[in-house]
C-alpha cells in the first residue's frame, strides 16, 4: 500500500485531485476561447490599457470605464494557477459588465517560479489599492469595489478578502464590497505537498500565510462561491470548505451551481450577462 501523503491521498493522488489540465483534455479550447473574445472585446470597448499600479514592468492593469459616473468597480484577476496567463484574458469579462454600468480593471502579476505566492498576494494587494486611490478618476465609485477571480485568481481574490485594509494599507476595513471566486484553491497545504509545489515553491509557513481558509476576516461581505460539477475531489471540497468558513464567521455566501462543467469550462461563465453566474453578481 502507497504511503498516504494527505487526508487518504498517496502522492499520485494528490498530484492528480490538484492536477487541473490534466482532468481537462479541453482545457485549451478554452484558453483559446478567452484569448480570441478577450482580443475582441479590447478592440469594441474603450480602455485604458497596461496602466502601471507598481514599479516592476509585471506590475499593470487594465481599465475599461463605464459610460456613467460613479459606477461601481469590478476586478478580475485572472487565474493560470499562479504560472501563466495574464491579464488580457480577463478583457472578454467587460464585454459583459460594461455594458451593465460597471466599470472593469483587470490585473496582471508577476509570475511563479520566478517570484512566490507572497510577492504575488503583496502584488495583487497594491493593485486594489490603487484601484480604490484612483477609481474616481476613471469614473467610478471608489467605495463600490467588487472582486473576481477563477482558478489561481479565486484564491488571490479569496487574499485580498483576508487583508487588513486598515491596519496594513490605511484604506477602508470594508474595502470590498462583495466577491465572487469560481474553482479556487483555499487552502495551500495540500499543494505544498503536491507536484503543484514545483512552481509554488511553498514551504509550511507560506502555505498557511496564504491560505484564505485560516485567514477569514472580522469584516466580511457578500460572497459567491461556485466551482464546476465535473471538477476533481479536491477542488470542489476546497470550495466547501471557504463557503463553510466564510458562513461560520456570520458573513453572507451564496452558492451558485454550475453543473457539467469541468475546471476550464467554467471561464466562459461571467462573459454573459444572461449567465445565472453573471446576474449573481449583477445583483
Amino acid at each position: 500500500m502507497e504511503k498516504k501523503v494527505y487526508r487518504d491521498f498517496d502522492q499520485a493522488e494528490l498530484d492528480r485531485q490538484y492536477d487541473a489540465r490534466g482532468a481537462c483534455p479541453d482545457g485549451q479550447i478554452w484558453r483559446d476561447f478567452l484569448t480570441r473574445e478577450g482580443t475582441r472585446v479590447r478592440q469594441e470597448i474603450p480602455g485604458r490599457l497596461d496602466v502601471a499600479y507598481g514599479p516592476s514592468a509585471a506590475e499593470t492593469l487594465d481599465v475599461f470605464p463605464a459610460a456613467a459616473a460613479a459606477a461601481p468597480v469590478v476586478f478580475f484577476i485572472h487565474g493560470g494557477y499562479w504560472r501563466s496567463s495574464d491579464k488580457d484574458a480577463m478583457s472578454v469579462y467587460a464585454g459583459a459588465f460594461v455594458p451593465a454600468g460597471a466599470a472593469c480593471v483587470s490585473v496582471n502579476y508577476a509570475l511563479a517560479p520566478h517570484v512566490t505566492i507572497d510577492e504575488i498576494v503583496r502584488q495583487c494587494r497594491a493593485a486594489l489599492a490603487w484601484v480604490h486611490r484612483n477609481a474616481a478618476d476613471f469614473g467610478a465609485d471608489p467605495d463600490r469595489i467588487h472582486v473576481n477571480g477563477r482558478s489561481a485568481g479565486a484564491h488571490l481574490a479569496a487574499m485580498l478578502l483576508a487583508t487588513d485594509w486598515e491596519g496594513d494599507w490605511d484604506l477602508p476595513a470594508d474595502l470590498i464590497k462583495g466577491a465572487c471566486v469560481v474553482s479556487g484553491l483555499y487552502d495551500l497545504e495540500p499543494v505544498r505537498l503536491c507536484s503543484a509545489n514545483q512552481w509554488a515553491r511553498l514551504d509550511a509557513d507560506s502555505a498557511r500565510r496564504n491560505s484564505p481558509l485560516h485567514h477569514i476576516p472580522d469584516v466580511g461581505c457578500p460572497l459567491i462561491v461556485t466551482y464546476g460539477g465535473l471538477e476533481t475531489d479536491e477542488f470542489k471540497r476546497q470550495s466547501e470548505d471557504y463557503m463553510a468558513a466564510w458562513r461560520a464567521r456570520g458573513h453572507p455566501c451564496r452558492y451558485v451551481e454550475l453543473p457539467d462543467r469541468n475546471h476550464f469550462a467554467t471561464m466562459p461563465e461571467l462573459a454573459d450577462g444572461s449567465n445565472p453566474l453573471t446576474r449573481a453578481v449583477f445583483e
